[in-house]
């Protein structure tokens, strides 16, 4: 009889995305059940990695209440279930579960880090938030920070003295290779869209894909992307691939203009598969404020684009300044600006490049996979 082992999210959109293929790797080896809130993207969970689901409702923000009745069904279906493992893989999903897991006596309750928000917050908010990760930290047997940014900030900050295991070189999941390869992409597949999206032959296309808010660099993007144009006689346009959210984290009404009226940004939304956007473009422009380790770097360098990039947690774990991308400091549009300039030199851009996709290969998806196989059979021998 396989061990049980329940992997969990607070939004299905985290497991569909982030743990794209891992699921079914490890229903080879373990029982496994996706637990996350009702949706769509948990039913595709089902049905593309073939395992089982629970769905119990989580809320991002702090919520005591919900909060308190999600704590509750949480303990009781690990109770009526019991899992040998629980693995947890947001904030608040891993702090109800870890703390669920514990008073349900879970024997092995493992939470991973990918990202933190309490050091971009001060003050009352920021105590709050590093009490939730202390509370759970201190409920779960072992703490996997995504990355070394991560690991050195749950350290400065000390939020546990626990062991920090870093899984392979880094990154949730690792990037699929053979996925992200600039030749699943035909070259009459990347004529239509460019057509489509209005983009001659001769752009220069700097990409952007994550969600269209203030935390990404947006703002930054958009201003350096507007005053590097003028100056340059290259003709440049800025993909931005993502949904916009106005809700939790605006965008300034200036760059919300210039977006809609510059004829060079080219916003094409959220879209399922970032491949062909990826294979039109040049270049990674990705400012953002923080992260823990970014999947989209992985397949921009996998697909052969030189990435530029913040000099943040993850982004310079996998980014080398002058070897596969440039780094620059977060929140500064020239810096930003001097960067997109450098790139378009092509002595430049032709190095970076070679370099980009050989860089990310100690990031495969299957030394991920193996690894974290291997660390939950070593814990399970020790029960």
């Amino acid at each position: 009889m396989k061990p049980k082992l329940f992997r969990i999210s607070t939004v299905p959109i985290s497991l569909n995305i982030l743990l794209k293929g891992q699921l079914s790797f490890l229903d080879q080896y373990f029982e496994v059940t996706a637990i996350s809130g009702s949706g769509k993207d948990l039913d595709e969970v089902a049905q593309r990695e073939k395992v089982k689901i629970h769905s119990i409702e989580m809320q991002r923000q702090i919520s005591p209440f919900k909060d308190l009745i999600s704590l509750i069904k949480l303990y009781w279906y690990f109770k009526k279930e019991r899992p040998d493992i629980i693995h947890s893989i947001t904030p608040k999903a891993g702090l109800l579960s870890m703390v669920a897991g514990r008073l349900a006596g879970v024997p092995i309750r493992i939470h991973t880090f990918t990202g933190l928000v309490f050091p971009y917050r001060s003050g009352f908010m920021q105590k709050v938030l590093i009490l939730m990760d202390c509370v759970l930290c201190h409920s779960a047997t072992h703490i996997y920070p995504e990355g070394k940014g991560v690991k050195a900030d749950l350290i400065r900050y000390k939020i546990t003295d626990k062991p920090l295991t870093i899984i392979g070189n880094g990154n949730v999941n690792g990037i699929d290779v053979t996925h992200f390869d600039p030749h699943c992409i035909s070259d009459e597949a990347k004529l239509q869209l460019k057509k489509q999206l209005n983009i001659s032959e001769n752009d220069f296309v700097f990409v952007f894909v994550g969600r269209l808010v203030k935390d990404k660099g947006i703002n930054e993007l958009v201003s350096a992307f507007k005053t590097l144009k003028p100056s340059n006689p290259q003709t440049l346009k800025l993909l931005l691939v993502g949904p916009l959210e106005q809700e939790l984290d605006p965008l300034s009404q200036d760059v919300l203009n210039e977006i809609e009226i510059n004829p060079d940004i080219i916003s094409v939304g959220f879209q399922v598969d970032v491949r062909p956007y990826l294979a039109i473009s040049d270049c990674l422009a990705f400012p953002s404020y923080r992260e823990g380790f970014p999947n989209v770097v992985l397949q921009a360098l996998a697909m052969e684009l030189p990435a530029l990039v913040s000099d943040i947690n993850g982004c310079n774990e996998i980014v080398q300044n002058g070897v596969n991308g440039l780094i620059f400091p977060p929140k500064n549009a020239k810096a930003l600006a001097t960067a997109m300039g450098k790139i378009l030199e092509k002595e430049c851009y032709h190095y970076l490049k070679k370099n980009s996709r050989d860089s990310i290969m100690d990031f495969k998806q299957e030394l991920i996979w193996e690894s974290l196989k291997k660390n939950y059979d070593d814990y399970l021998k020790l029960l």
